[in-house]
């Protein structure tokens, strides 16, 4: 997607406008403060010019002197009250803008699909929203500090200098078309390179993420110079990239220093032109050269603050592609929560692919009963997560419709949708806060007491005491610091203290011991009371108490019942429990 400035400004300006008062009060003291900038070389004039003037006493010259000197100072002081003013309005307005910025990249992100984090780097969405409000803080600086700074200054240097000699302001009219042209084609040229820019270290910063998240799987595949290495390549892409656009900036620099000596070379030497003929005073030497100055100093980094003022709008274009992106699970218009009385699942002729080219559900069909406990069952790849995946709406089905109670799924509120499931997936992630705050993330308004009885029932109560600083202890990026069975049965817990009507157990004891198994499996049973549950699980334990089993394969339903109806079939389900059974003793046919 073709990002236009016009677009980023369009954001900006949308938070802006929610501190319109802080925004206007920063702009007229800024402007004030530009104006000064004017006001005083003509004082300074006026200054030197009383020392060509006849007066009939030194004591008038003196006071006169004193008076001009005195204006001279006042409109100083008066530019320092309105920068700082400026300056203080600035503290309290641009860190407003820069979190809303960024909270409204996060809130946007974080409910973009799963298709859509499957895609993504973390590292670089990470990026992204940090440097979105910092791209405004750039922008903002570089168009309200220095290009409305200069701007004011130059204009109103033009109106003097037309007053005191109109083909001065020729002189400096011509040259700020040449300076501002040069530089705005030269920017202009070298912002693709800034944009380049911006995506390498992005794609850096998605590397380095990615590296660290995997540092575990690195270390046992000896990975670390292939790493290195690779790593190396994108640094020095990234080094070759900062070298480009570093050094055009510098060039860049280098032409406006001689397009600056070229200016001050004509003004003086038009002036002295004109001072010989009497149709310039001392004074104007002393305006002329005090406008140069200024002028010249507030030009000087003319080509950084473009550059700048280009990198920010190439910091925030990545950042609004995304915003501009529309997420791919919506509610639908009018949305209606979603009513929950029995329970009751249904698929109705169900296909699904992740691409257009391969479904992997295809014209499934099948419907629960109210608090019916049902396994799904197959070959890995059949399409048994797919299911968990489009009933949870993390992706659309492409045909068909899943209705809970008669409802259909994609026309009622999302969050009442996933309100009503609890998942305890087959790899359950923990955020790197408390066990406390990972279990209550179940039910966020629930009490200690209510977490830790959870706890019990998942049997992770007593391994959690037994840490040094308990249900306080933070659990690591992902859950690193937990093993397998303990972050599952954390899920479990969380799971519990949720108490949806609907539960789902996608391998939910998959990374348990047996002996934890076993206390699991008791916990499951007084979870599953009462509810609809959707299982899909290899462990034979797990399968045999479920009411009703459906074998998947190539995303159908070849064949549904209880356990010792389908083992009486010569079927697929017949030779996976001989697959998965191992050594355990066939179970005779009854």
């Amino acid at each position: 997607m073709k990002v236009t400035i016009r677009q980023i400004l369009k954001i900006y300006w949308q938070h802006v406008a929610r501190h319109k008062i802080l925004f206007f009060g920063f702009l007229i003291t800024a402007i004030a403060a530009s104006v000064t900038n004017i006001i005083i070389p003509w004082y300074l004039k006026k200054f030197f010019d009383l020392f060509t003037q006849h007066f009939a006493a030194p004591a008038d010259l003196a006071r006169a002197l004193i008076y001009a000197w005195g204006m001279v100072m006042l409109w100083n002081f008066a530019k320092f009250i309105f920068y700082r003013t400026a300056s203080v309005i600035n503290v309290y307005f641009q860190p407003y803008v820069m979190t809303e910025l960024d909270q409204t990249a996060f809130e946007h992100i974080l409910q973009h699909s799963y298709r859509f984090f499957s895609n993504s780097f973390a590292g670089s969405l990470v990026r992204r929203v940090s440097r979105f409000g910092r791209s405004f803080e750039n922008v903002a600086d570089r168009l309200f500090w220095d290009l409305m700074d200069s701007t004011i200054l130059v204009a109103g240097s033009l109106y003097i200098f037309y007053l005191r000699q109109p083909r001065l302001a020729l002189i400096l009219g011509v040259w700020v078309i040449i300076f501002v042209v040069a530089n705005f084609l030269f920017s202009y040229w070298k912002l693709p390179q800034d944009t380049k820019r911006a995506d390498i270290e992005s794609e850096v910063s998605g590397k380095i993420a990615d590296a660290f998240s995997n540092s575990l799987t690195i270390q046992q595949f000896s990975g670390f110079d292939f790493e290195r290495s690779a790593m190396k390549a994108a640094h020095e892409r990234l080094r070759k990239i900062y070298t480009l656009t570093w050094g055009l900036g510098e060039l860049n620099t280098a032409v406006q220093v001689l397009l600056m000596l070229a200016l001050e070379y004509f003004c003086i030497t038009t002036a002295i032109t004109f001072y010989v003929a009497g149709k310039l005073t001392l004074g104007d030497f002393a305006l002329i050269q005090s406008a140069l100055v200024s002028i010249i100093g507030s030009l000087w980094g003319f080509g950084r603050v473009l550059r700048g003022l280009y990198e920010g709008f190439a910091d925030a274009k990545e950042t609004v592609e995304i915003l501009l992106e529309p997420h791919e699970i919506v509610d639908a218009p009018r949305a209606q929560p979603l009513n929950i009385s029995d329970a009751q699942i249904a698929f109705h002729a169900v296909t699904f692919g992740y691409s257009s080219a391969a479904p992997i559900v295809r014209d499934m069909s099948f419907s629960s009963r109210s608090k019916e406990k049902i396994a799904f069952v197959g070959s890995s790849g059949a399409g048994k997560t797919t299911v968990i995946k489009i009933l949870l709406r993390y992706f659309d089905i492409q045909r068909g419709m899943i209705t809970i109670d008669g409802q259909d799924i994609s026309k009622v509120q999302l969050s009442s949708l996933r309100n009503a499931i609890s998942l305890v997936p087959q790899d359950p992630i923990l955020f790197h806060r408390s066990l406390m705050e990972n279990i209550r993330y179940g039910k966020r308004g629930a009490t200690d007491e209510e977490v830790i009885a959870a706890a019990k029932k998942a049997y992770c109560h007593e391994f959690i005491t037994g840490l040094e600083k308990g249900y306080d202890t933070l659990v690591g990026e992902r859950g690193v610091k937990l093993s397998g069975g303990e972050r599952q049965r954390v899920a479990i817990a969380r799971a519990i203290l949720k108490n949806a009507p609907i539960l789902v157990l996608d391998e939910a004891t998959s990374s348990l011991d047996s002996e934890s198994e076993q206390f699991i499996q008791d916990a499951l049973v007084q979870l599953m009371k009462d509810k609809t549950v959707i299982v899909i699980a290899h462990r034979l334990s797990t399968i045999m108490q479920m009411d009703r089993i459906l074998v998947v394969e190539d995303g159908h339903i070849v064949d549904e019942g209880t356990h010792d109806e389908l083992y009486k079939r010569a079927g697929k389900y017949k030779r996976l429990w001989k697959i998965q059974a191992g050594g355990f003793k066939e179970k005779p046919a009854a």
